[in-house]
């Protein structure tokens, strides 16, 4: 086999391969041999079929074999002798012209094929030690878990039906058949009979619930909204839409005494049981803030003390899954880039440049974590593998076997737990100090309004 590189050009490589022929020739005479007593031919007995005769026959379709293993085999080899590493599966191209693809089928031509890859750029990793990082953590309060448990109380206080012919006010709950129309049209997911709502509690559009306080059991009623711009439903976004309802029950709220009885009906040995429940998840959600706005901090910094040259396709893979998700939010939105006060092209330059943050972010965690020595565990995996499937309810076991069948979706869920176990050995390594702020500081999220993960954006 003789390897020549055409082309060394930053990351990108070009070699030429070129295996002779009387290499193909001997592959394909031992591939033909152990053939010979597997074939059965007519007029001949098991094992006893003539080499060429073998060959005349089944030659140019053994010899496509003996070529797809060979280029296999020496791509494999190559890559393992260079010092490289490729980012990605080397590009092939072999001979399309017919007569050059007969000639090697033939066994007359030696194969010389074409072999393109970029490599994953070599470079140092900065002294973690370095980092210098603010951790915000927030404290919970005896008035936060009182609020909270308040808002357990009221969405599980009781209602009774107001005395007949009285009015319902904000906060009571009303049973209603409605009926919407766009332009005197029906439409999808606008109608429903015996609806319960809570007035005052926003479940419906903006101004829908405000237009039925006052309104009495019997009472028939058109409610005139708009549907928000940002509506999920691009068919229903800013339309104006009119609902015929009618009132069947008017509810008033009860109280709901904070004490043992109530903590048991939600499952609770006690109301102070309530309480320590409530601190918990309270904790949790800070502690999931607290994560996350040191991790992109962190991330932050080392995108800062990391800058070498990246693979352009990796570069350009990235670039157009982001880009791809971006314009599917804007057309389910109804939206245009001008409405995001930008434009397409100043639009593809900010993705670009998180496109190469987060492969230039993905490299580095890499050789982090291969330099630490970070491993995913089985037992951390099948906890993946099951969280995952508990979000598709009824199809758990199609889900699981999806996985299991499918090495790179598999990747894909190893691939945030890698993540995360570097950024702990990291963060272990930073200089990191706690500072305690207020609770609308620490969940304050500059990206609250996109529906994905900024981590590393």
């Amino acid at each position: 086999m003789q390897v020549t590189e055409t082309l060394s050009d930053g990351l990108k490589r070009e070699l030429k391969v070129v295996i002779p022929a009387d290499d193909l020739e001997s592959k394909l005479m031992a591939k033909l041999q152990e053939a010979k007593d597997r074939v059965h031919l007519k007029g001949f007995r098991p094992g006893k079929v003539p080499i060429n005769h073998l060959k005349k026959m089944y030659g140019k379709s053994f010899m496509a074999e003996v070529i797809e293993q060979a280029v296999s085999e020496s791509t494999q080899k190559i890559v393992e002798e260079r010092s490289e590493q490729p980012a990605f599966q080397p590009a092939i191209k072999l001979p399309e012209d017919e007569e050059a693809v007969a000639e090697l089928l033939d066994g007359k031509a030696d194969l010389a094929f074409d072999m393109s890859f970029e490599i994953l750029p070599p470079f140092e990793l900065g002294d973690f030690g370095e980092i210098e990082l603010e951790r915000l953590t927030a404290e919970v309060g005896d008035t936060e878990i009182d609020e909270a448990v308040d808002r357990i109380a009221k969405q599980n206080r009781p209602f009774s039906a107001r005395d007949e012919g009285e009015a319902a006010q904000d906060g009571d709950r009303v049973t209603i058949d409605f009926a919407g129309t766009i332009d005197g049209e029906a439409f999808d997911g606008g109608s429903a009979n015996d609806a319960p709502l809570e007035l005052g509690s926003g479940q419906f559009i903006p101004g829908f619930e405000e237009q039925l306080v006052g309104v009495k059991v019997g009472d028939k009623k058109t409610v005139d909204v708009t549907f928000p711009d940002n509506y999920g439903a691009e068919h229903l976004a800013g339309k104006q839409a009119a609902f015929a309802v009618t009132v069947k029950g008017v509810e008033a709220p009860g109280e709901v005494a904070l004490d043992d009885d109530f903590a048991k009906t939600l499952g609770m040995e006690s109301f102070d049981a309530l309480k320590t429940a409530v601190r918990e998840q309270i904790e949790s959600e800070y502690g999931g803030a607290t994560r996350m706005k040191v991790k992109r901090e962190l991330l932050d910094k080392l995108d800062e003390m990391h800058q070498f040259d990246l693979p352009p396709t990796l570069v350009e893979r990235e670039f157009e899954g982001i880009w791809t998700e971006v314009k599917a939010d804007l057309e389910r939105a109804g939206k245009t880039f001008e409405d995001e006060d930008t434009d397409e092209e100043t639009a593809k330059a900010d993705y670009q440049k998180i496109a190469e943050r987060r492969v230039r972010l993905g490299l580095v965690l890499a050789k982090a974590g291969e330099k630490a020595e970070v491993q995913v565990s089985d037992e951390e995996m099948q906890r993946a593998l099951f969280a995952r499937a508990r979000q598709f309810p009824g199809q758990e076991q199609q889900v699981i076997e999806h996985y299991q069948k499918n090495p790179s979706a598999l990747m894909e869920l190893r691939a945030p737990i890698f993540e995360d176990k570097v950024v702990d050995y990291i963060l272990e390594l930073a200089k990191v100090t706690d500072k305690t702020v207020s609770r609308e500081e620490l969940l304050h999220d500059p990206d609250h309004d996109d529906d994905h993960d900024h981590s590393q954006d």
